[in-house]
């Protein structure tokens, strides 16, 4: 359902300020003003049995390459749906809630030790399914990677790096006095990686095991993900049967200036709900919900 909000003096070009918050909840980012005040560690032995056989029968079914990252941006935006708390950022000591789902990760050109690598951002709905994820997150990482010419972050990097170090410094100094008072132009906001609903990085696809990732004091981010490679682990039932189950180590480290820990764990156990019934994201929810104004 579309909203019917109009833009107020205050508002953000990424979001709208919140301002029927609690008065401790505005408060928080005065008594801890840098995102790494605010962090909070959370790590998560998911059992994947369920959506492994799921996203197996959709290989089958066309679904070339679908796996645990499409799973796991599927599961986050699904959760804003109905959590939509999860999308609030915090910059200049006020709190906003995001106006759309943006979807930040890192992208090797090639598998190779020398290959380049640079940042993705893909625009999601909260009505999104997971083969909406599949195809947008699809088409963008085609599109770095068939691509010799550097995208709008590289770019801008690669300019200012060629300046004399102060004068970089006093850009940085720039560009942060800019984003607390939302001067940022539209189209830096478009490229940022530092600007965002989450940050995901799929460490199982290096066989490596996930890591408590910093979220970064510059910018919006408020979650970064990552995730591990599938194991196995031998459990016995309530009735002493041996099952081998199939899990993924994930880790996350989030904002709590957004949202209190409570609101966090209904956010988690959204995720866990998902993994369990992997088939709901494979249709749009019934109902979105609006953050508060």
């Amino acid at each position: 359902m579309a909203s019917t909000y109009r833009r107020r003096f205050g508002d953000r070009k990424e979001g709208r300020l919140l301002r029927s918050l609690p008065a401790f909840n505005k408060f928080i980012p005065f008594i801890m003003p840098q995102r790494n005040d605010r962090y909070v560690h959370y790590e998560e032995a998911m059992e994947i049995s369920a959506v492994d056989r799921r996203l197996r029968a959709l290989r089958v079914e066309g679904y070339k390459g679908i796996g645990l990252l499409h799973f796991f941006i599927a599961c986050h935006i699904r959760a804003i749906s109905m959590l939509p708390g999860i999308n609030r950022f915090v910059v200049g000591r006020r709190i906003y809630a995001r106006d759309n789902i943006e979807i930040i990760m890192t992208v090797k050109r090639e598998l190779s030790i020398d290959a380049t690598e640079t940042t993705i951002k893909v625009v999601f709905e909260p009505t999104d399914t997971i083969f909406d994820v599949y195809r947008k997150l699809n088409e963008k990482i085609e599109e770095i990677k068939t691509s010799d010419d550097n995208n709008g972050t590289e770019d801008f990097a690669e300019t200012v790096s060629h300046f004399p170090r102060f004068l970089l410094r006093a850009a940085i100094g720039l560009l942060r006095v800019m984003d607390y008072f939302g001067w940022i132009p539209q189209s830096l906001l478009d490229v940022s990686p530092f600007h965002g609903s989450m940050i995901i990085t799929d460490l199982g696809s290096l066989r490596l095991g996930p890591v408590y990732h910093h979220i970064y004091n510059f910018g919006t981010l408020p979650v970064f993900i990552a995730f591990g490679p599938k194991r196995h682990a031998y459990e016995l039932d309530r009735n002493g049967n041996m099952l081998d189950r199939k899990y993924v180590d994930a880790k996350a480290v989030v904002d709590e200036g957004i949202v209190d820990g409570h609101y966090y764990a209904q956010y988690f156990q959204a995720f866990q709900y998902m993994f369990q019934h992997p088939e709901i994201l494979e249709a749009p929810p019934s109902k979105v919900v609006e953050d508060i104004f």
